[in-house]
């Protein structure tokens, strides 16, 4: 068991307006199962990144283990080769014996040691780099979001693995998975950092307290503040009066004053003036005591989204529905039988490769007819719909039974890939016909700093993006909100924050997404695939 201790850490990116960190000083233990917390653009890829040596910083970080860091980085030449030659690279001295022994954990056969990476799911590819990232002895892992694009049963697997393990830190925005996997928490508050013991839920419940109990402070600090204020500007309106009537007085109306009595008026003025200068005092000091009651409170604003209502109560309609691509042999969907109504949330869920974005794909092309349109960035693009005797050939897709898709049905869509971002936010704006300036106001009010504006998006992070196509779904007026996997990469608050948003508006939706909290919250039905 040994320690990592950060002491006066202060870093900032070259040409950035304000440090990542200002003097950050706090200790963990590297036995710990270490949740890492924070909003998008925190800092927490970065301290991982100091971690591991990549940047130069103010500050010390010591201790005597050796870090790791995950997901390892695979190059494009990288992809024709295999695991078992990669693994090398990945961790110096890896022996393959041993990550023989963590595959059967991951449920995950050794044969994939030996297939060309790039033939690998995105679940298959996680669970080979946990099992080297584990193989190893002394070592304090660093495990960066590992279940983005993984789809259910990959989920629950890593994270039954992960629980029975120790001595990393998680940077997850999986409430579920933190609350199963972590003993204690590292959060990056808004202006603090804090340690803490337990998981996501043990610290959210005590994070709510605390918050609660800053507001109550806050609000009875100020109502001191006022009073205080109010006394002491009454007590001083009376020393001025006081004080200008102590020169010069009329004897025929005020007959009862004397020369002598100005030293009386003197004394009875200082004194006013002394009560003035003890209220002030204590006004400093009830000021003092109420400045960052509030600077680590998480003030969410309540988002807004403008569904439209459609003529038609069913707006999609699946009857006995076979999906296959034409260079493939195999039907990727199977007789698929389901609906959509106005109002419902409906959760398409299954394992990668069920078929999920495919059929979104399909209804999508479906939708894209004359009087009907798809709005919003990374739209799969315009494509003929020709019939033929066999079914309905939908660009590099062959459709058999029935999907109706209700007309002038119009559709808001996220894409779950995101690289398509490019250029300036104005640029974006201009390109789906949205209003900048509100565009600019719900990236703000999902917490995006004002400085990322004069970004291009190519630079932003994961998490930045997927919030820029949020708000552009958010901005869009339509009937139908599909959104597939809107959540990888967005911070806790805002998942929270969109919660929030789809249980006040209820808008009729079609999403694929894998947070457990997310969907058991919000969802109206569920299609297995």
């Amino acid at each position: 068991m040994a320690q990592i201790n950060v002491t006066g850490l202060t870093f900032g990116y070259e040409g950035s307006f304000d440090n990542v960190f200002e003097n950050v000083s706090f200790m963990v233990d590297t036995n710990w199962k270490l949740g890492f917390i924070g909003r998008n653009g925190k800092g927490k890829t970065t301290f991982l990144n100091l971690l591991m040596g990549k940047y130069e910083y103010q500050g010390s970080i010591s201790s005597n283990v050796y870090f790791d860091y995950f997901p390892y980085e695979v190059s494009e030449n990288e992809l024709e080769k295999t695991a078992d030659e990669l693994m090398e690279k990945w961790k110096s001295g890896v022996e393959s014996w041993r990550v023989m022994c963590e595959l059967p954990k991951l449920s995950v056969d050794a044969e994939l040691l030996y297939r060309p990476f790039k033939t690998l799911s995105y679940g298959e590819r996680t669970k080979i780099m946990l099992a080297v990232l584990f193989s190893g002895d002394n070592d304090f892992l660093l495990i960066d979001e590992p279940t983005n694009h993984l789809d259910m049963e990959a989920r629950d697997i890593a994270k039954a693995y992960l629980s029975e393990k120790k001595g990393f830190i998680l940077v997850s925005h999986d409430r579920d998975l933190l609350d199963a996997c972590t003993d204690h928490v590292l959060v990056l508050n808004r202006a603090t950092i804090e340690v803490q013991s337990g998981n996501f839920s043990s610290w959210w419940e005590n994070k709510e307290k605390q918050d609660a109990f800053a507001r109550s402070e806050n609000e009875k600090h100020l109502k001191e503040i006022g009073k205080l204020k109010a006394a002491a500007d009454r007590t001083a309106r009376w020393a001025e009066k006081s004080e200008n009537s102590k020169i010069g007085f009329d004897p025929i109306k005020e007959n009862d004053r004397s020369i002598s009595t100005r030293s009386f008026i003197g004394a009875k003025t200082k004194k006013m003036q002394s009560r003035v200068k003890s209220f002030e005092d204590r006004m400093n000091r009830e000021i003092e005591e109420k400045e960052g009651l509030l600077q680590d409170i998480e003030e969410t604003i309540d988002l807004k989204i403008m569904p439209l209502k459609h003529h038609k109560e069913r707006l999609i309609e699946c009857r006995d529905l076979s999906l296959r691509y034409l260079d493939g042999n195999e039907n990727v969907i199977e007789n698929l039988t389901f609906e959509v109504r106005q109002g419902e949330r409906v959760f398409l869920t299954g394992a990668n490769g069920s078929g999920k974005s495919s059929l979104i794909k399909a209804i999508l092309a479906k939708n894209m007819g004359p009087s009907n349109s798809v709005v919003s960035d990374g739209v799969v693009g315009r494509i003929d719909v020709n019939t033929n005797a066999l079914g309905e050939n939908i660009g590099n897709m062959e459709l058999f039974g029935e999907l109706h898709v209700a007309a002038g049905l119009k559709i808001s869509y996220i894409n779950q890939d995101t690289s398509h971002l490019k250029g300036s936010l104005s640029d974006h704006a201009r390109r789906n016909d949205l209003d900048y300036s509100l565009l600019l106001s719900i990236l703000r009010q999902l917490d995006m700093n004002r400085e990322q504006f004069a970004k291009n998006m190519e630079d932003f992070s994961e998490g930045q993006k997927k919030k820029v196509l949020i708000a552009s779904s958010l901005l869009t007026p339509a009937h139908l909100y599909i959104w597939d996997e809107p959540l990888n990469y967005i911070d806790v608050f805002s998942r929270m924050q969109i919660e929030r948003l789809i249980e006040k508006y209820a808008p009729t939706m079609l999403l694929v997404e894998h947070d457990v909290r997310f969907r058991e919250k919000l969802s109206s039905k569920e299609i297995c695939l």
